[in-house]
């Protein structure tokens, strides 16, 4: 790729870079291994530019390649390809109103499965039409809806009805 065509390519990566990290983040909820997996995705995406680009909806296209990377991950047990070190970097502790229940959403969406998790971040936190959630993970949308079901009945039991009461409150603010 060369000129126009890897300028364009980098003006998009950096405008959609923190979506991209977010999307990663809010599936696999660890800040380091998002970044490996955008790093991947955007990699993939350099290489299909040409394509990509021509899309009908370059952002779904690439959150799509997002969600499978990180699909892809799990399968290949992500964890046989960490390298372990001594000591633990020295990370200062987040503060904000809501972290608390942040990291109770994380916790209980790191319980499911993958595939209910990538339902689960694409339909409620981005908010994507059954129909766009189908064609991202290559399933039906009655898979979608039954997956969106088995997947809230297990946040339900890890966090409670009152809980999952209360964060439906907070995102229709």
């Amino acid at each position: 790729m060369r000129g126009p065509d890897e300028q364009q390519y980098t003006e998009y990566v950096r405008a959609r870079l923190p979506m991209l990290r977010r999307i990663a983040y809010l599936l696999c909820g660890d800040s380091h291994r998002a970044d490996d997996i955008v790093q991947n995705a955007i990699t993939k995406l350099y290489v299909h530019w040409k394509r990509a680009r021509d899309a009908d909806n370059l952002d779904a296209y690439v959150r799509t390649i997002v969600v499978r990377t990180f699909l892809n991950e799990q399968r290949t047990n992500w964890l046989a390809k960490v390298r372990l070190v001594d000591r633990t970097p020295d990370v200062p502790a987040p503060t904000g109103p809501d972290y608390e229940t942040t990291q109770v959403l994380h916790a209980a969406l790191a319980r499911v499965s993958a595939n209910q998790r990538a339902v689960l971040v694409l339909r409620f936190l981005f908010d994507l039409p059954v129909a766009d959630v189908a064609a991202t993970l290559r399933c039906s949308e009655g898979n979608v809806k039954s997956q969106t079901s088995r997947a809230l009945e297990s946040l339900r039991k890890h966090l409670g009805d009152q809980t999952l009461s209360m964060l439906g409150r907070r995102s229709s603010r």
